[in-house]
């Protein structure tokens, strides 16, 4: 089974909507001020998985600052979850400084069919994802219902893009401290985290953490697979993509050519997926 670990998508009307947006959510206008941004709708991507060949993609949100669109957004992917039931996994969007808000938007969800919220993105947000305190209400409440977590991640180095931030390996591993009951997964390889996993502080801190690859073309050489299956081993990296940002066959084809093993790239590809998500279980 094949399956992108990170997509995106959006109700028909935010292209319309787009001047409208940007104007009410600091995320949005991060990252799709520009026209040429693409947005993709349920259809359209389960169109481009079926060229791709992918089974399943799991769907999110952006990180949303306004309530209202977030809520929009996340009645828009669970309804495409459950059309396209089997293909499409929903997560919601919070943030996490909506408080119980935040905490009975994800049960709402929850109780609807997503398996985990995010993409949370503590930069535009407005939020500090190194708080304990501040985090807490949100990660129990995922713990509880045993669902995962999806965080935006970025490089401390290199080039500037919408969206980078600054959430960092450092506030990262101070996030995964706090909360070491949970089941994250850090976007974008982690910002680098994995690399540092060489140290074994750091590596004991991971049993429960998990890395995607969405836009790794766009960050790194494709020589990153087997540096960072070397660092942590395959069965933490998850196929992402972060549709429509970037066509799976890019990806893929990095992936295919990496000097891994078989088994390493089907634990890439979806095992490790099926068994965060539970899919296919008793099939």
């Amino acid at each position: 089974m094949l399956i992108d670990f990170h997509t995106h998508v959006f109700p028909t009307s935010f292209q319309q909507r787009r001047e409208e947006l940007v104007t009410r959510d600091a995320t949005f206008a991060a990252l799709f001020t520009n026209r040429r941004a693409r947005m993709a709708t349920a259809d359209e991507i389960v169109t481009a998985m079926d060229e791709a060949g992918v089974d399943v993609s799991v769907v999110m949100g952006i990180g949303w600052t306004d309530p209202g669109i977030a809520k929009e957004a996340n009645d828009y992917i669970l309804e495409s979850a459950q059309r396209f039931s089997g293909r499409l996994v929903g997560f919601c969007s919070v943030n996490p400084a909506w408080g119980e808000s935040a905490v009975a938007e994800i049960e709402r969800c929850v109780d609807q069919g997503a398996l985990g919220v995010g993409e949370l993105h503590a930069d535009s947000q407005g939020f500090d994802i190194a708080s304990g305190e501040l985090m807490a209400p949100i990660m129990k409440t995922v713990s509880r219902l045993g669902v995962v977590v999806l965080v935006h991640s970025s490089e401390p180095v290199g080039h500037l893009y919408p969206g980078k931030g600054a959430t960092t390996p450092d506030k990262l591993s101070a996030f995964i401290r706090n909360f070491p009951e949970n089941t994250i997964v850090c976007a974008h390889w982690g910002g680098g985290l994995p690399f540092y996993a060489l140290m074994p502080e750091v590596a004991s801190e991971q049993a429960k953490v998990y890395f995607d690859t969405a836009a790794s073309p766009l960050l790194y050489t494709s020589t990153i697979f087997p540096t960072v299956v070397g660092v942590v081993g395959s069965q933490k990296i998850l196929f992402g993509t972060d549709y429509p940002l970037m066509r799976h066959n890019r990806l893929l084809g990095h992936i295919e050519e990496a000097p891994i093993t078989e088994q390493d790239k089907r634990n890439i590809l979806g095992e490790n997926a099926q068994k965060i998500l539970g899919l296919g279980q008793g099939a």
